[in-house]
């Protein structure tokens, strides 16, 4: 395509136009996903997507539909999270990583057999990652601002929902430094025992992360 988009966008379209059904129909729609993405249009991607797998639930290429889905969102990602960091770590947006990582997460669910359910496994991997160290980031802010509490909340909020990622021990080590400032001794102790069994026994840092290279 040459990079030129826009203009197969036009006439995808008009080929679904005049030829609303059949293969050729299909096709387009898929080939519209594509080019929306590549042109740098994630929502126009998504919502690409979204019509295909709306129209064509039995289609042998529906899988292909999720995956293109959640790249565009994962692209999306990308940009969020290799830009510097703002003064607020809590204005930093994470939505796109999600997002991405549930579009993955339902084609890994409904199509586990698929070709790209391996490589959005992986990309699984790495997203959970790096959601696991935006929570860190609003948790070491809390701390700056003497939001101890807020900081132990968010840094048990990976403990919880993101073990076997290595943003665990980090936020272990919040959680013993807020609990001690709010002279919640006891959970301090809580906390510094699991990051010592934890280390003890090998659990942290086990995690693998996803190339974040754009699909080729």
């Amino acid at each position: 395509m040459d990079g030129q988009y826009d203009e197969a966008i036009k006439n995808y379209n008009g080929l679904q136009a005049r030829f609303p059904f059949g293969r050729y129909a299909t096709q387009s729609q898929l080939d519209i996903i594509y080019a929306h993405y590549k042109n740098g249009e994630p929502d126009s991607a998504i919502a690409a997507a979204d019509r295909f797998i709306k129209l064509n639930p039995q289609s042998p290429f529906v899988d292909y539909a999720y995956f293109m889905k959640g790249l565009a969102n994962y692209n999306r990602n990308q940009s969020i999270f290799t830009r510097i960091l703002p003064t607020d770590p809590s204005e930093r947006d994470a939505g796109a990583a999600l997002d991405a990582f549930n579009d993955f997460a339902e084609l890994v669910r409904r199509y586990p057999s698929s070709k790209y359910s391996a490589d959005a496994h992986q990309r699984m991997l790495y997203l959970r990652n790096n959601l696991a160290k935006y929570q860190i980031h609003i948790a070491k802010y809390y701390m700056r601002r003497g939001a101890y509490l807020a900081a132990a909340n968010r840094a048990n909020r990976v403990v919880t929902h993101f073990q076997r990622t290595d943003a665990v021990q980090g936020a272990l080590e919040i959680m013993i430094d807020a609990y001690n400032r709010l002279g919640m001794t006891e959970l301090a102790d809580d906390a510094k025992r699991v990051l010592v069994l934890n280390l003890t026994n090998g659990r942290l840092n086990t995690s693998s992360t996803a190339d974040s290279e754009d699909e080729k």
